[in-house]
């Protein structure tokens, strides 16, 4: 079995920081793409391609750096486990139907970008669950202890959870003679992160050049809403880059301004992680 993650630690972890890229796996394996309708560039299109590399500064500025192996169309990190799609999972029951299971975005994905069918029919529901015991938990599992080993370590533990958005899903936002934003910072409105870490990690896009926008188009979803928990000294934010910035998105591959916007992000990084480092008080948070 292909393991579910990629874990790239520092020498030393000198701060609370937490790097996290949960959509940019690229492991597809022969069996899936057998079982797929799409082709291998479609099914591509919902995954956050070159993402754990743009943050792959992370491990020499003293964070950890936790990146999924196996692509979001197979499953799905930033759903709950139990988010199950009976669209796509055969023998599930009676369901709470969320927007994202209606959409066919569960845990385990019944479509990719814009809406494309990934299979004929359904999995069965042992197949969705196998999935999740292989992958999810163990990403999951991984990822609670590195934010408990920060936070018993430094007083607080900070997620900075990085995804890549279509540039077309920035329209909604975008106002007449204005900069689209280039980056949308999620802390599901001050609930999963305070505000303090927040200015720091916006101010410093800001201060790259970029057009920053807060909870709109994306406020966080599972993961900030399960591991964002400031009064208990947890925060979790959603890093969303506008994929125009890096790569042909039709093509999926980096384009001329790749190396440049890795380099920006390894400044912001650099410049998060270097404010948050040490212990803080308990009674701050």
């Amino acid at each position: 079995m292909h393991p579910a993650f990629r874990l790239d630690l520092p020498s030393e972890v000198t701060s609370c920081v937490v790097v996290a890229s949960p959509h940019s796996g690229r492991h597809y394996s022969p069996t899936f793409l057998r079982a797929s309708v799409l082709d291998e560039r479609t099914i591509r299109s919902s995954e956050d391609a070159f993402m754990d590399q743009l943050v792959g500064a992370a491990p020499s500025l003293g964070a950890p750096l936790l990146a999924a192996e196996w692509p979001r169309a197979y499953l799905d990190l930033n759903r709950s486990a139990d988010e199950l799609d009976p669209g796509v999972i055969d023998g599930v029951g009676r369901v709470v139907q969320t927007p994202r299971i209606n959409s066919g975005l569960g845990v385990v994905p019944r479509v990719v970008a814009n809406g494309r069918a990934i299979y004929r029919g359904k999995l069965s529901r042992a197949e969705a669950e196998a999935r999740i015991a292989q992958i999810w938990q163990p990403y999951h599992s991984e990822l609670d202890g590195l934010l408990s080993t920060a936070k018993e370590s430094f007083g607080r533990a900070v997620l900075m959870d990085f995804h890549s958005m279509p540039h077309e899903a920035l329209d909604s936002v975008a106002r007449p003679g204005t900069r689209r934003p280039e980056v949308v910072l999620g802390d599901r409105f001050g609930a999963s992160a305070g505000s303090e870490i927040v200015d720091v990690l916006e101010q410093g896009f800001l201060d790259a050049g970029l057009v920053v926008s807060r909870n709109a188009p994306f406020a966080g979803a599972y993961i900030t809403q399960r591991y964002g928990r400031p009064t208990r000294g947890f925060h979790a934010v959603q890093v969303e880059i506008d994929r125009a910035l890096y790569m042909d998105e039709r093509a999926i591959r980096p384009n001329t301004s790749f190396t440049a916007t890795k380099d920006l992000i390894s400044q912001v990084l650099a410049r998060v992680i270097g404010v948050l480092p040490g212990r803080v008080p308990l009674a701050a948070e």
